[in-house]
């Protein structure tokens, strides 16, 4: 990645994470306050059942944007370890092809329901639906641009073997210990 295009990407997924915790604020305090209404006053505030699963909707799909960028979505790589380099290779530009060509039928998918889902208001706002799905072209856009950017540094050899694993082992080392601890006593 040329380092002038760097910090404008850096700005762009700063920009969706502060998205994703106003997402998580916005769920917050409009189920808290809906529950201390209907607790308290036996009330309550229609929007409060809404809002918080369009918001939902919109951190998922954008959690899965950042996601892909940090290495951070779930996998499974024991056959892959097992292979040698060009093994590894191979498998990774097949799992990002897969996922670039996925990524296509989630934004055609949209563009297909775009006009229904533009014709159909929320019930309680009266908002167009296409603001809440429509949040599916950014996220498969964006996450295809990026297998894409994969498959291309994985043909140019930029691909290190690190990357190779996108599998990430966190707190893998307390089992450890603990296996160890049992095995000793």
């Amino acid at each position: 990645m040329p380092p002038i295009l760097q910090k404008p990407i850096d700005g762009v997924f700063k920009v969706l994470e502060i998205v994703m915790v106003a997402c998580i604020a916005l769920m917050l305090v409009m189920v808290f306050g809906n529950v201390m209404l209907r607790i308290f006053f036996n009330t309550g505030v229609d929007l409060s059942e809404e809002l918080p699963r369009f918001a939902f909707v919109w951190m998922t799909f954008i959690g899965a944007i950042v996601g892909m960028r940090k290495h951070a979505h779930l996998g499974v790589d024991v056959i892959t370890q097992l292979l040698p380099l060009a093994g590894k290779k191979l498998c990774w530009g097949i799992s990002q092809a897969i996922m670039a060509v996925c990524c296509g039928y989630i934004v055609y998918g949209t563009w297909l329901q775009h006009d229904i889902l533009q014709g159909n208001a929320s019930p309680v706002a009266q908002i167009s639906m296409i603001w809440v799905f429509g949040v599916s072209y950014l996220s498969g856009t964006m996450i295809g641009v990026m297998c894409l950017h994969n498959l291309y540094r994985l043909l140019t050899g930029q691909v290190q073997e690190s990357e190779l694993s996108d599998v990430q082992e966190e707190g893998m080392s307390e089992v450890d210990e603990i296996a160890a601890e049992v095995t000793h006593k």
